[in-house]
């Protein structure tokens, strides 16, 4: 089976008042084309209230990139045609055909959104009752082998099988810029999670052995940051704080976990938050250290 386009969902995002919202989705969709191009797939975009489309002929290729683009909660494989019945029926059946067998079962999930001579439900008879026929199956609510997700918008219907899981959070560079201070693998998990809140990184980074890995990850990522050096056996406040109001940071992102000596870690807290003149942010402070390595592992970095 061919499809023809990905659908593209978005979360938060749509909860936003309207100029936000359409900052929001022109910032997504600016991501999702920066981090197609990086990988060299021909690709064209559009977009609807609570939806992005991305036409491609090569969507095997393009699933793991748009995985991997902030503010994306899930994307499917698509087809589609003009919202008619006939048509409806007809997509319906040529797709079921490449998916199930007479001894399989099937299930149809319609929604509608728009003004239409028919129903969801009239919809979802129809054209069972044509799949039925096509390949000797049978319909089945509550356990199918096959689902077949219809979803009808207006002028076009939209025909998927799954829904791929995507990072979510919201679109990088909406929500102003944080200072990651880099010192281990955990320092660049600490501010993945802020960019998966839509903050843009500025990584400082305390040793060479570390920017490797934070090439890899920034890349995996397609993210292109400011990264920048500092000695942290010196003026290592005195340099944070600089770099904070050099690139207009809102706050200092550290790797803190209390895994180890845990009064030595809320004194070295204590003594950031002492000198810092910008918010201190320590999103790994309670998590555990599998947690931790199980995370790195699936944003791809590993400690």
């Amino acid at each position: 089976m061919k499809f023809e386009l990905i659908i593209v969902r978005y979360g938060e995002i749509g909860l936003k008042a309207k100029e936000t919202r359409k900052r929001f989705e022109n910032t997504l969709i600016s991501n999702i084309k920066n981090a197609l191009n990086i990988e060299q797939i021909p690709n064209k975009i559009q977009r609807e209230r609570g939806r992005v489309y991305v036409y491609t002929d090569y969507i095997d290729k393009a699933i793991p990139v748009l995985k991997r683009v902030f503010g994306i909660i899930s994307v499917s494989p698509a087809a589609f045609t003009e919202s008619n019945m006939i048509f409806i029926s007809k997509m319906a059946v040529y797709i079921s055909k490449f998916f199930i067998s007479p001894e399989k079962s099937f299930a149809l999930r319609v929604t509608r959104t728009g003004d239409h001579s028919f129903s969801s439900q009239d919809v979802a008879v129809k054209t069972g009752k044509a799949i039925e026929k096509s390949t000797n199956t049978k319909v089945n609510l509550s356990n199918p082998d096959f689902e077949l997700f219809i979803e009808i918008r207006d002028e076009f219907t939209y025909f998927f099988t799954e829904k791929i899981r995507g990072t979510g959070g919201l679109p990088l560079g909406t929500q102003g810029k944080v200072l990651a201070l880099i010192e281990d693998t955990k320092s660049i998990l600490a501010a993945w999670f802020l960019m998966k809140r839509g903050c843009e990184p500025v990584f400082a980074y305390t040793n060479e052995k570390i920017l490797d890995s934070l090439n890899r990850f920034t890349s995996y990522w397609y993210v292109k940051p400011d990264i920048v050096f500092i000695d942290s056996k010196k003026k290592l406040f005195e340099e944070l704080n600089k770099l904070v109001i050099d690139y207009n940071c809102d706050a200092v992102v550290t790797g803190h976990v209390l895994i180890d000596d845990k009064d030595s870690v809320i004194s070295e807290i204590t003594n950031f938050k002492k000198h810092l003149n910008s918010v201190l942010l320590n999103p790994l402070i309670g998590m555990k250290k599998e947690e931790i390595e199980k995370k790195c592992e699936g944003i791809g970095i590993s400690i």
